[in-house]
């Protein structure tokens, strides 16, 4: 049915979105840091899903590698002897918690998130919708947080950029036939809280979603053309709370992991 590119595809979000997608029959281009567990994925995907998979093994806080996955974005299926075939969805969802406070802090953890989270995202949904809108059709997933509308710290501040960033985008691809969507999930089942180190035992289970559940929705409301997607009704009820709260308020919660 197309092709579709995903960024951190070899776990949570990113290897959910990579079932789905794989199993509604779109070929797979499957971007993430560990080259080995990035074929396993793939050997995996070809035999249960028999679409067409490509691996692209790159680290997205480092320049070189972001450009990388740029390049491949940017395939129109135009260039004579390039048989890649052009990436018709962007699924930007490669992201970590710092787990960390900022002051005194890792300095080097801090830049690492905004390379990954912000300029990795950036970068990719340029060229993603430079190809797609050439084409006159295409649609980009960048995934955010609830913690886009807190005051927790780094990684909602990198969320928030990414939230209102496709907020922005979606403006100016109206009437191209490219979307651009920002998922904003609350917390979900998977390995990010574990992989930081983030004790999250105190959250009652009612406070969690699931993998499969934040994926089919998101792809349900891409389809609709929804600019923010907030999967789950009760993080629907959470998200509008925090709009209209006054900051202080928002402040005085705390941290948001």
């Amino acid at each position: 049915m197309g092709t579709a590119l995903v960024t951190g595809a070899t776990s949570g979000l990113g290897l959910e979105f990579t079932w789905q997608l794989a199993t509604a029959r779109h070929d797979v281009v499957l971007v993430a840091r560990d080259t080995e567990r990035l074929e396993q994925v793939a050997a995996q995907v070809r035999a249960a899903a028999g679409v067409r998979v490509e691996v692209l093994s790159a680290d997205l806080s480092v320049p070189d590698d972001v450009a990388r996955v740029a390049e491949r974005l940017a395939v129109t299926g135009d260039e004579d002897g390039d048989d890649r075939r052009p990436v018709g969805l962007l699924v930007n969802n490669a992201g970590f918690a710092t787990a960390q406070r900022f002051v005194g802090g890792d300095l080097d953890v801090e830049l690492k998130a905004l390379d990954v989270m912000v300029r990795a995202v950036v970068q990719l949904s340029h060229a993603g919708a430079g190809q797609m809108r050439s084409r006159g059709r295409g649609a980009i997933i960048n995934v955010a947080s609830v913690a886009a509308l807190t005051a927790g710290g780094s990684y909602a501040a990198a969320k928030a950029y990414v939230r209102t960033f496709t907020e922005g985008l979606a403006v100016e691809l109206k009437g191209t036939g490219v979307t651009a969507t920002v998922v904003c999930p609350g917390f979900v089942h998977t390995e990010f809280h574990d992989r930081a180190g983030i004790d999250m035992g105190t959250v009652p289970e009612v406070g969690w979603l699931t993998a499969p559940a934040v994926v089919s929705e998101a792809l349900a409301d891409v389809r609709r053309g929804v600019v923010i997607s907030t999967p789950s009704a009760r993080y629907k009820a959470a998200s509008a709370l925090l709009r209209v709260l006054p900051r202080g308020a928002v402040r005085a919660v705390g941290h948001y992991r």
